[in-house]
């Protein structure tokens, strides 16, 4: 599809097993209200397509997680900060994300969310990578379980951030940056 990806989800096979996941959802929460929580960026494709899959009522809601580099007690180190999370208490909940990785991330907002005290909350994620999990964290809801590594697309940024807005999944090989040759083809001449 592009230089320097090979797709391995293609967007009909996303859209199959996204839809199933849709009415899976619908049938767990038919006739209650569901509080669905997206994480940006990247899983803001996935989530978009999730939610126009669910048939009970929805509320969105949106939080950026931002990882910034600290010094603790003289050690460096990396931390995740997310946005303010809305109210969720006896709300009943899902937390949508594109990959579940180490679950590290993940298993912080969970309790940060649980201190609202919801009805219910569950965890959404369109790839889960369980053999690098570094907590005890599953998600309740997968598209698909993946070993791969650099994947690109639907949401999810190659290097340089390119790719989100394919409609598939794919991954980087060696060497493909997505960054156009310098030979002139395509740049604008003045």
């Amino acid at each position: 599809m592009r230089r320097g990806l090979k797709v391995i989800y293609s967007p009909a096979r996303l859209s199959s097993r996204i839809a199933e996941m849709g009415r899976t959802i619908s049938r767990d929460y038919r006739g209650r209200k569901l509080d669905v929580v997206i994480i940006l960026e990247s899983g803001f494709v996935f989530g978009a397509d999730l939610v126009r899959r669910i048939d009970c009522p929805v509320v969105c809601h949106f939080l950026r997680s931002e990882l910034r580099d600290i010094e603790h007690n003289g050690h460096p180190r990396r931390e995740v900060f997310f946005s303010r999370h809305p109210d969720l208490k006896g709300r009943d909940v899902i937390v949508v994300d594109a990959i579940l990785h180490t679950g590290v991330p993940q298993d912080f907002l969970l309790k940060r969310l649980l201190e609202s005290r919801p009805r219910s909350l569950r965890v959404a994620v369109l790839l889960d990578k369980p053999q690098d999990r570094k907590v005890d964290l599953k998600p309740d809801y997968f598209v698909f379980v993946t070993a791969s590594n650099h994947l690109a697309g639907y949401g999810l940024p190659g290097s340089q951030g390119l790719y989100r807005n394919l409609p598939c999944v794919g991954v980087l090989q060696r060497g493909g940056r997505g960054a156009r040759s310098s030979r002139g083809k395509g740049r604008n001449k003045r």
